[in-house]
């Protein structure tokens, strides 16, 4: 494919693939939230968190949102992480600090967690049906889950982690148990993934939240061999596999021997390093910092500019490294997306 026949219907799927681009393209994590003024009104009708997840009209227009007032080059499916917690017979609820599940207490709670097949979430698969009906002429959806090791930080506290005591206990107390629930998750998330490529996903994202509070040792152990795991399994799905580390500098050497397609890289290292750590086959997504979006427009610009001259010029996904905050204007937002188009024709020439 030449650049001149991309344009914003295939230019995430181009750079996913290694192919010329005419631009950077770009998509954002968090991209539909609540900086967004439409998400809050959607959000007040929901009524509630879950309700605005589980629904699909509901969670399509919250997914197209930034979609049309962003420009951006991909939608990302506007679901939760914890969604094949609840599914797995853990009962969850969202509240004004965060989610809360009541926490694995012991080894009959671990077994009593059922595996997931690819239909047990329809209200997901029908958000995905839906909105590859509404975005076959736009742009391509992301679907994503949560990875196995950051899924069990959740199932293990209980809400998001700060010590993460009861997780690790469960590592270095009773690792056969942490295996057993690894497992079950790995295969759960096989499930779910598997489930939305086939209702429509052309990408899948796993986010691995909480890797990064794993030593290389650990992640060697209780990370890598899982996310593995599942990436094998999705691989004859035949759509791109991104992996997303958060905080895993150290585990980046590990991750280069993944089979994901991309990596996303957060904002505590130059793009240029990890591409260094990660395989030549590997593309790189990523890595502004989210927050320097709170300031002023033209020291946003001098930053954008030095992350793609930071970037490899083929297998590219301009992103933040983490995820859209409630306290960054729109405009800003909408910047940021003509900044990178506009200064990333110049960055994929070769």
């Amino acid at each position: 494919m030449s650049a001149k026949s991309v344009t914003r219907k295939n230019r995430f799927l181009a750079a996913c693939a290694g192919e010329q681009v005419d631009t950077i393209p770009i998509w954002l994590m968090r991209q539909a939230g609540r900086y967004l003024p439409e998400y809050q009104a959607t959000r007040r009708r929901a009524g509630d968190f879950l309700t605005l997840c589980t629904t699909p009209e509901l969670a399509v227009e919250v997914t197209l949102q930034p979609v049309h007032r962003l420009g951006v080059d991909a939608a990302i499916l506007f679901s939760d992480i914890l969604l094949p917690l609840r599914a797995m017979g853990m009962p969850l609820t969202f509240t004004d600090e965060g989610p809360r599940l009541t926490p694995l207490a012991d080894e009959a709670a671990i077994d009593a967690l059922r595996v997931l097949t690819p239909d047990v979430l329809p209200e997901v698969l029908e958000t995905i049906r839906i909105l590859r009906r509404e975005l076959q002429d736009v742009v391509p959806l992301i679907g994503f889950a949560g990875a196995p090791f950051t899924l069990l930080t959740y199932a293990i506290e209980g809400q998001t982690g700060k010590s993460f005591v009861r997780s690790k206990k469960l590592l270095y107390s009773s690792p056969e148990l942490a295996h057993r629930l690894l497992g079950k998750l790995t295969d759960s998330l096989i499930a779910h993934l598997t489930g939305q490529a086939k209702a429509g996903a052309q990408a899948l994202q796993l986010f691995d939240s909480w890797v990064g509070i794993l030593s290389a040792e650990d992640y060697a152990v209780f990370g890598a061999p899982y996310v593995e795991k599942v990436l094998t399994a999705l691989r004859p799905l035949g759509v791109p596999l991104i992996y997303f580390p958060l905080g895993g500098l150290a585990l980046l050497p590990q991750v280069g021997k993944l089979s994901a397609d991309v990596i996303s890289v957060d904002w505590r290292q130059p793009l240029s390093m990890a591409q260094h750590m990660l395989a030549s086959t590997q593309g790189l997504q990523g890595n502004l910092e989210p927050l320097l979006l709170l300031g002023p427009l033209a020291q946003l610009e001098q930053r954008v500019q030095q992350v793609l001259l930071d970037a490899p010029r083929r297998r590219y996904i301009f992103n933040l490294g983490h995820g859209l905050t409630p306290e960054i204007p729109p405009a800003h937002v909408e910047a940021l997306v003509e900044m990178v188009h506009r200064l990333g024709q110049t960055t994929t020439q070769p």
